[in-house]
């Protein structure tokens, strides 16, 4: 019951975290998160999809990861490196988002877009059944180097901009700017679900004698 309800969770996230990824990829002229600029760029110049590509990448961090630090990989890293990919490309091909109009209200969009990525990746991660590939590569590399995490990420997705770039990937204001806005929302979206995920999975008599001892 506990682990269903954290898979349902899960699930439910990485749903939400996929449709932010698909407001702000048709809002791109505004500029999107690095590792999507990398994905839009391979797309613009291969072909296949957007979200073929997200799966690929995830992938070869899996495998660098798995070289690293086995302990981040878990059956809920390889899910999360497929269901991204083919949701993304599920709410493409379902064409129902608002599609660029050069005016102002793209910005609210793709804020919008932003927002929901917060909220979606604070869910999936708060059920607890594995990191993401690309925090999981981070997260590895900052065990093997010793540098923070931050400091980590920072350079790993400069780097993955730089890259996506060079590629042509779009790259705007948003694409600076993006960090500044998903991360808050993760953090409280993150925190307040884990605390809601870990009580529901409780058994219900421990459930209950926690929420007694608080009556009164």
């Amino acid at each position: 019951m506990a682990q269903g309800f954290r898979w349902f969770v899960y699930i439910i996230g990485i749903l939400i975290f996929s449709l932010g990824i698909t407001i702000t990829v048709n809002m791109q002229h505004l500029g999107i998160h690095p590792w999507d600029v990398l994905n839009v760029a391979l797309f613009d110049i291969v072909g296949l999809s957007i979200g073929s590509w997200a799966i690929i990448i995830s992938f070869v961090l899996i495998i660098i990861s798995w070289i690293l630090d086995k302990s981040y990989i878990k059956i809920g890293t390889f899910l999360n490196a497929v269901l991204i990919g083919v949701f993304v490309d599920m709410y493409m091909w379902l064409d129902f988002l608002p599609e660029a109009m050069n005016s102002w209200l793209d910005v609210a969009i793709i804020i919008a877009g932003i927002i929901v990525m917060g909220l979606g990746g604070g869910i999936y991660n708060s059920a607890g059944v594995g990191s993401g590939p690309r925090d999981g590569f981070m997260l590895s590399i900052s065990d093997k180097t010793g540098a923070s995490i931050g400091k980590v990420r920072i350079i790993v997705e400069s780097g993955i901009l730089v890259i996506g770039l060079i590629l042509g990937g779009p790259v705007f204001i948003f694409t600076f700017i993006f960090t500044f806005i998903q991360s808050p929302i993760f953090e409280y979206t993150y925190l307040k679900m884990r605390k809601f995920v870990e009580w529901v999975s409780r058994p219900r008599m421990e459930r209950y004698s926690s929420d007694s001892g608080h009556i009164g």
